[in-house]
């Protein structure tokens, strides 16, 4: 893990740990290093971003970064982040660069890059840029008199985008008997995901569709579907989904208010596939946190399951490695690797609906072919994201928490790569002893933290 970047590129609280001078930089080393890669003599930078305030703010950092580097930046607004991937390739772009937190509240922002191919940067490259930020982008290049960089609004960017969208559906677009509710979440997708849907014929209704800079992921969206649970129930509508601040991914509800999270969306559209003979080969890619239901499901039916690392760009390295064409987090990050080079929430979300159209089958039954295992999540904040997991005692309780949950139960303790966060999960068979295990992580990882301030203290004092 670098300094800068983490899973998802650098993240961090808008205007205070992402300013608009590392903004700048960030632009200015970007551009440099990728145009180069690309060995474009003028090269074109394409720069999107999503709903929240501070995005303005960042975007003028950025693209006055690009321009000083001699790079031309090509602007196409708020639009989703795999619009930004689509486009940047779509336009020959050197790169394309996102401006979004994703699902962080508003007082977070961040910066990703994409590479000419629309994929996300490899480690390689994204260290080569973030060493030239930390050892001082100002000894970079600077272009003189017509050398520097333009801005060009790229105007027909979103409707490129949703055409795409549109050609990605394999099927009538005769939705006239569908209805969904699409919770945009206030964010990047309030334009784009009505608009797909309505040309498919679906009846649509929007909530969390009118963002105004501050209002982004609050208490809607993917990661709080209890108001697009009641809107579904209450419109009597087929399917639900709830899309993240760049709407990257989804959650779906089923028409009976149940959420159904990216492991069951994994599995829908994984045998559907599969019994269609397109599935090839048998292979789908999850993450460390999916659910075991998931496996067990997908191996009855003879499709092979393959764990990565979190993050959908290691989803996608593994999804290369494998040649699987299918792969996704429990967090609604599905990529299906013959349209699009990472996850995306529209496209995910209508290829939901094929399924339900093909089969003729309610969403709640097609769910129903997987047994979710009991699992618990919880999240503890810390100082500290490199040494505590090394802690002696605490590796000492994870040892015995593992031999506790034995062959089918899975355990995963790590730092997440977008907060200052412990992620821990337990999952088996027995709710109690999951409830037991993380307890006693818990106090170890309490315990181990407050020995390190106590001896921090204490080398203070010396």
């Amino acid at each position: 893990m670098g300094k800068l970047f983490g899973t998802d590129g650098v993240r961090g609280a808008a205007n205070t740990v992402l300013t608009p001078e590392l903004a700048f930089d960030l632009g200015r080393a970007g551009s440099y290093i990728l145009a180069k890669e690309a060995e474009d003599e003028r090269p074109r930078i394409l720069v999107g971003k999503d709903t929240r305030i501070s995005g303005d703010m960042l975007e003028a950092a950025l693209t006055a970064g690009i321009c000083a580097s001699g790079a031309d930046v090509l602007t196409v607004g708020v639009i989703p982040t795999p619009a930004v991937a689509y486009l940047t390739k779509l336009y020959n772009a050197s790169c394309g660069v996102v401006i979004s937190a994703s699902h962080n509240p508003v007082q977070d922002n961040g910066i990703k890059f994409f590479g000419p191919n629309g994929y996300k940067l490899p480690d390689d490259l994204e260290n080569g840029i973030e060493k030239a930020v930390l050892t001082g982008a100002g000894g970079l290049p600077r272009a003189k008199g017509d050398e520097v960089g333009r801005v060009y609004e790229v105007y027909e960017a979103y409707n490129n985008y949703v055409a795409y969208l549109l050609n990605c559906y394999e099927g009538e677009k005769d939705l006239v008997d569908f209805c969904v509710v699409l919770d945009c979440g206030n964010g990047a997708a309030y334009q784009a995901a009505p608009a797909v849907w309505k040309q498919l014929g679906a009846k649509v209704i929007v909530i969390n569709g009118s963002p105004n800079g501050i209002n982004i992921n609050h208490r809607c969206g993917s990661t709080n579907t209890e108001g697009l649970r009641r809107a579904v129930l209450s419109n009597k509508a087929d399917l639900g989904i709830a899309f993240d601040g760049d709407a990257d991914r989804c959650i779906v509800v089923d028409e009976l208010g149940n959420e159904l999270d990216g492991d069951i969306i994994m599995l829908i559209c994984a045998l559907d596939m599969h019994r269609r003979g397109i599935l090839t080969p048998a292979t789908v890619v999850a993450t460390v946190m999916s659910n075991i239901g998931l496996d067990i499901a997908l191996r009855r039916e003879g499709i092979q399951v393959v764990n990565c690392a979190v993050g959908d760009r290691y989803v996608l390295e593994k999804m290369q490695e494998t040649e699987a064409k299918l792969g996704g987090e429990q967090s609604g990050h599905i990529i299906f690797g013959d349209y699009a080079t990472t996850g995306d929430g529209v496209l995910t979300s209508i290829k939901t609906a094929e399924v339900l159209r093909r089969n003729k089958m309610k969403i709640s039954a097609l769910a129903g072919e997987m047994e979710k295992k009991p699992q618990l999540l919880v999240n503890v904040k810390t100082g500290s994201k490199s040494d505590i997991l090394e802690h002696e005692r605490l590796r000492a309780v994870l040892k015995e928490a593992e031999m506790k949950l034995g062959e089918w139960g899975k355990l995963v303790v790590r730092t997440s790569g977008t907060e200052p966060l412990i992620r821990l999960m337990a999952q088996g068979e027995n709710q109690m002893l999951l409830e037991e295990i993380i307890e006693n992580i818990k106090n170890a990882l309490e315990a181990a933290q407050n020995e390190d301030a106590s001896e921090v203290t204490y080398q203070a004092q010396e």
